[in-house]
């Protein structure tokens, strides 16, 4: 009698437990009963009952539960895939590799380097306009930079691709810089030197500027979703050096 007992008690707990099951799963999933059932084949309007489970029969119930496990395994394997970006970053992919750039048109220039410093403004940190700009905006070493230009050839606003260098927009002027000439924005005199000094080279305009430029519109440059991977490219490669 005890053993009856017992094994009544383990079949309802069973039973109790697979339908606690069956719920959870339906709130989880958002996947009804009836619709699993349906995909392979079982149609609850047999029984008179499209919303609900019949939890009174255990043949129901089993074959219910039986169908969903299937379902469970029959579930294709979610994999992640690795973008394209990632693959640039990965196989050090750069600027100049990844864009055909005989699309755009190009200018030889002289392009020299400088700083917000004395040595190349005159203004010392604590000068009101240290490192501001012509056009305004702060001086960026960043994915898009500023760069100094010849107005009457670059106007404020324009976006150059400088191979070596990186894309540089044109945000400030100076005194030597004219005819096909650049300056180019470097944090200190040692990149200048080390990482630029003087070169004669094309540059490919992007885009042809129209006379401004403003912080929101270089932030928004840098901030380009599609271009992330090479800005992290940049900023890794310039905490290395």
């Amino acid at each position: 009698m005890i053993s009856i007992k017992r094994v009544s008690k383990r079949i309802i707990m069973t039973l109790l437990f697979l339908g606690a099951l069956t719920t959870t799963f339906e709130a989880i999933s958002g996947v009804k009963a009836k619709d699993i059932a349906n995909w392979y084949g079982y149609d609850y309007l047999s029984t008179g009952n499209t919303d609900s489970v019949d939890q009174s029969s255990d043949k129901d119930t089993f074959r219910f539960l039986g169908l969903t496990f299937k379902s469970l395994r029959s579930e294709p394997t979610v994999t992640k895939e690795i973008s394209s970006s990632v693959e640039a970053v990965n196989q050090d992919v750069s600027l100049e590799e990844d864009f055909d750039w005989s699309k755009y048109p190009a200018k030889k220039v002289i392009a020299t380097g400088y700083t917000a410093g004395v040595e190349s403004t005159g203004k010392s940190p604590d000068h009101p306009s240290y490192g501001i700009t012509y056009s305004g905006v702060k001086v960026k070493r960043d994915l898009y930079s500023t760069v100094a230009a010849d107005l009457d050839v670059f106007p404020l606003g324009t976006i150059l691709f400088i191979p070596g260098y990186g894309f540089g927009v044109v945000a400030d002027k100076g005194g030597a810089i004219k005819g096909d000439k650049l300056d180019l924005y470097y944090e200190t005199v040692s990149e200048v030197y080390n990482d630029w000094g003087k070169k004669h080279l094309d540059v490919y305009i992007v885009e042809m500027g129209d006379g401004k430029i403003t912080e929101q519109q270089l932030e928004k440059l840098n901030n380009e979703e599609s271009m992330q991977v090479f800005r992290q490219k940049f900023i890794k490669d310039k905490t290395k050096s």
